[in-house]
């Protein structure tokens, strides 16, 4: 999933015209002037047409399926579509490895019979893969010891048996209910002990730690690989049980979704990769209603038992060579599938927002997210990345290939080093075409931040492409949430700005186009039960926005310069 960055002092925009953090003055963020935002006439690929050639929105299966007016909006305003999930690797790479593409076939049939070409969203990312997978490989090279000892238990002694404590409480372990979250912790008898926690969730939270059972710290070696065993019994054999371990100073954390299956006692266990932290903390959180008994939480490393017996870990190399042909295969095999699709999100998101490539030595992966940068390199002559592109190109020369990033209007660092990092790398071979900006942004953007991204990014004489176009309106985060006129023609002076500035500072010949995350609010990933939100172009009954005129009124040159 996308991200962005919400200033907490903007929280209070609804109420307020102070609008622009940039110095510019313009009679749209004027605090007595919201703007004249209702010529919605026309179609946005028609308006579109002689400033860029590429008008288009990210759908997904089923609306485009069972929707007809989410297909006919798309159809009548769009000639290009990004799909949202189907195409990456975590929709098509099953359990076992092997490729089930027919869900991304249904929708890109959908598309391509109502006259929409495709953009291919996306090739590699560290998010939304199928980590049982790979990590399956990662296991396979383990060479099994032969007798000796198992590897120590890094809990013993910190209560990970519950034994310790006295009526309900237990030594070491704090346990939460929050967020109208409902729950109670007791002491029951354990599995074949006289202690173990019972957790009754009569409401779980919106969020899944909002139930939690918080452990002790324990030590480990950096960068190591730890199996976490844990004996469960439930009364709701469909819910779940998170094992979380966190970093206590950065709260980045890992995460393994356990779903236990039985009214009796049985043993769980959950495999974390490369842990970055060495005194993490372990954490139960428990999303799902119902009761759990929770014994015996053992926590490994199982490098320290091997070296007793003989066995070994494989290497970073050894690792490598397993899994850069499963990246390869990837690439080449959905190119190939897909001979029609001319451009390509090769890499998705490489960055953080201080500029460095994302790896396990600055970022924590949770239970669903893969770091290639891990294995396979993260140096530009000898990246992931270079990779990546390399076997994208190898398979379709002629394609236009894409690097793609989000809060390069936010993080002007950002925007330098992905500047820096994309000329770089082209000049080890990567045959980078484009450069996609995301542009998830909030009402408090900074404006100069906008102009100085297009700029920067137009000085590389790549296709610049608007990727993932959003504007969040209910910064606060309210539930329930009901946009003002105010607010939406915020939203319009915005999104206007956003337009003019990409037709201003990007010259004619590198702009690929403009894609919106979405077609309806009620379609948005920004809008959600807890935080609701209407960041589109048009409302839930497919009827034009305020913002759809300010995305009109932003296609005149130089209109808010």
């Amino acid at each position: 999933m996308k991200r962005y960055l919400q200033n907490a002092g903007l929280a209070l925009l609804a109420t307020t015209a102070m609008l622009s953090t940039s110095c510019k003055k313009n009679a749209d963020f004027n605090s007595l002037s919201t703007g004249n935002y209702t010529d919605t006439s026309g179609t946005l690929k028609a308006l579109t047409a002689s400033a860029f050639p590429n008008m288009g929105m990210a759908v997904t299966y089923t609306p485009m399926s069972t929707i007809p007016a989410y297909l006919a909006t798309v159809k009548r305003e769009c000639n290009n579509v990004t799909f949202g999930n189907e195409l990456k690797e975590g929709s098509v790479v099953q359990n076992d490895g092997t490729y089930n593409y027919a869900t991304a076939d249904a929708l890109y049939k959908i598309c391509t019979d109502n006259g929409l070409s495709v953009f291919g969203h996306n090739l590699v990312w560290y998010s939304q893969q199928n980590v049982t997978y790979l990590n399956s490989l990662i296991s396979a090279l383990v060479i099994p010891g032969k007798g000796g000892t198992p590897a120590p238990n890094l809990l013993a002694n910190l209560n990970g048996d519950f034994e310790t404590g006295s009526g309900n409480n237990f030594t070491g372990w704090s346990n939460l209910a929050g967020n109208s979250s409902s729950a109670t912790y007791t002491a029951v008898s354990g599995n074949n002990s006289n202690r173990a926690l019972q957790v009754n969730v009569a409401t779980a939270g919106a969020n899944a730690y909002d139930v939690q059972s918080i452990g002790p710290t324990f030590a480990v070696t950096a960068g190591h690989n730890l199996t976490v065993t844990v004996d469960i019994k439930t009364t709701n054999t469909s819910g779940k049980v998170n094992i979380v371990l966190q970093n206590t100073t950065t709260g980045y954390y890992s995460q393994q979704v356990i779903s236990p299956t039985s009214t009796s006692f049985a043993t769980y266990t959950a495999t974390f990769t490369g842990v970055s932290d060495a005194a993490p903390s372990i954490r139960l959180n428990f999303p799902s209603s119902g009761n759990y008994t929770i014994d015996n939480i053992i926590i490994q490393d199982p490098s320290q038992g091997m070296s007793a017996t003989g066995a070994t870990q494989p290497t970073t190399a050894q690792i490598a060579a397993v899994i850069q042909p499963e990246m390869t295969k990837y690439i080449t095999t959905t190119l190939q599938r897909y001979p029609n699709i001319k451009a390509w999100d090769v890499v998705n998101e490489p960055l953080l927002d201080n500029g460095q490539v994302r790896t396990n030595t600055n970022f924590t992966a949770s239970a669903t997210q893969f770091l290639y940068a891990q294995y396979l390199g993260n140096k530009y002559q000898d990246s992931y990345i270079t990779k990546a592109f390399k076997a994208a190109r190898a398979a379709a020369p002629n394609d236009i290939l894409f690097i793609n990033d989000y809060n390069l209007e936010y993080a002007t660092v950002k925007t330098d080093s992905l500047v820096a990092m994309v000329t770089a790398l082209n000049k080890y071979g990567a045959t980078i075409d484009g450069i996609g900006t995301q542009m998830h942004i909030t009402l408090g953007q900074n404006l100069n931040n906008i102009d100085y991204m297009f700029k920067k990014l137009a000085s590389t004489g790549l296709k610049i492409r608007v990727s993932e176009l959003d504007v969040v309106i209910n910064g606060a985060k309210t539930s329930p949430f009901v946009p003002t006129a105010t607010l939406l023609s915020y939203q319009a002076a915005m999104i206007k700005y956003a337009i003019n500035s990409y037709i201003t500072n990007v010259p004619a010949s590198q702009r690929y186009g403009v894609t919106v995350w979405g077609v309806s609010d009620t379609d948005s990933w920004l809008n959600t039960k807890a935080s609701p939100d209407a960041p589109l172009l048009f409302d839930a009954n497919y009827v034009k926005k305020p913002a759809y005129a300010g995305f009109k009124a932003g296609l005149t040159p130089g209109s808010v310069q």
